[in-house]
């Protein structure tokens, strides 16, 4: 996976087509699914992001959204705005070779799919992934999600030659409204992704292990049901630290996740990204701005440093 170039001309030319067919871009979840998709299954499954002659210098970004309840929306939104994403990773050189994969988080206590986890890609087939997602809605109404799941996986069933060959974590960025649960379950584990644990994983643990290897966000943004909620800020920034991004507009998720990568790689300072939002034509300068100000004009070593001495890899950037 990872190979070939992401083309917005094919990206334009099937949504024309299902503007004029009436089709659904996540046509399987809305055909009734409710069922993984084979190419989403995290059963026994690795994601790697590796390096080739094509993508010498392999650059990691995984987006993992919660999609119980309100937060259902948020892949509609990611798949709208796709272009801009890769607009600015590649064509203003933010990222070196970016590789995106897309991910679902539900609730392993009662959804039928609480994890969904694609490959990492360079072409168009990341906008296959997200239509493949099922778009579930429920969640348990505990305001408690399984995102300790889907940092489990990423924590032990990814591999990158980012972190392999050049000791450089890669990207991951978590877009919820609630807390996760307290312990990975080995049950669950067992169940969804075919792991033999002997007991469960404390939630503080997983995140260590993630944060190692991964420069982890958590997006929570207006409109979610918790959106603002003090407790869910206070858990994330419990376990992260310094990198909770409260966004004002979700329609900036996508240009937040983009200019968090340049800052992240040293490309751009705040400044420079906000004026190529600007250019862009994008609304979500000022959401972006606000989010991210913490973060502006920092080295991704500066950034990764907080004054405890934890790395960022257990951060939330309080704004």
């Amino acid at each position: 996976m990872g190979s070939g170039a992401w083309s917005t001309d094919v990206y334009d030319a099937a949504d024309r087509y299902r503007r004029a067919t009436g089709t659904s871009a996540f046509s399987y979840s809305d055909s009734g699914a409710r069922v993984v998709h084979p190419a989403l299954d995290p059963r026994g499954a690795v994601r790697e992001s590796r390096d080739s002659a094509e993508h010498p210098q392999s650059t990691p970004v995984a987006v993992l959204f919660d999609v119980t309840g309100s937060m259902g929306h948020v892949p509609r939104v990611l798949q709208a705005k796709l272009p801009q994403l890769l607009g600015l990773l590649l064509r203003q050189g933010y990222a070196r070779d970016p590789q995106i994969m897309f991910g679902a988080i539900g609730d392993a206590t009662c959804d039928r799919v609480p994890l969904q986890v694609g490959q990492f890609e360079s072409d168009n087939r990341m906008d296959d992934d997200l239509g493949r997602i099922v778009l579930e809605g429920g969640g348990g109404g505990q305001m408690r999600e399984s995102y300790e799941l889907a940092l489990y996986f990423m924590a032990r069933r990814t591999v990158t030659d980012s972190w392999e060959k050049r000791g450089r974590r890669g990207y991951l960025f978590v877009i919820g409204d609630e807390l996760a649960y307290p312990r990975v379950k080995a049950g669950e584990v067992s169940r969804l992704v075919a792991d033999d644990l002997r007991e469960d994983v404390p939630v503080r643990q997983i995140v260590d292990e993630v944060t190692r290897r991964w420069d982890t966000y958590y997006l929570l943004p207006a409109g979610s049901h918790y959106a603002g909620n003090r407790r869910v800020l206070d858990f994330w920034r419990d376990l992260l630290g310094q990198h909770a991004l409260e966004l004002d507009d979700l329609a900036a998720v996508c240009e937040t996740i983009a200019l968090t990568v340049g800052l992240g790689e040293q490309a751009i300072d705040l400044d420079q990204g906000l004026r190529d939002l600007d250019r862009a034509g994008s609304s979500a300068t000022g959401t972006v701005s606000k989010a991210l100000a913490r973060l502006g004009g920092r080295s991704r070593a500066e950034v990764s440093e907080l004054p405890t001495g934890r790395t960022t890899g257990r951060g939330v950037v309080r704004l």
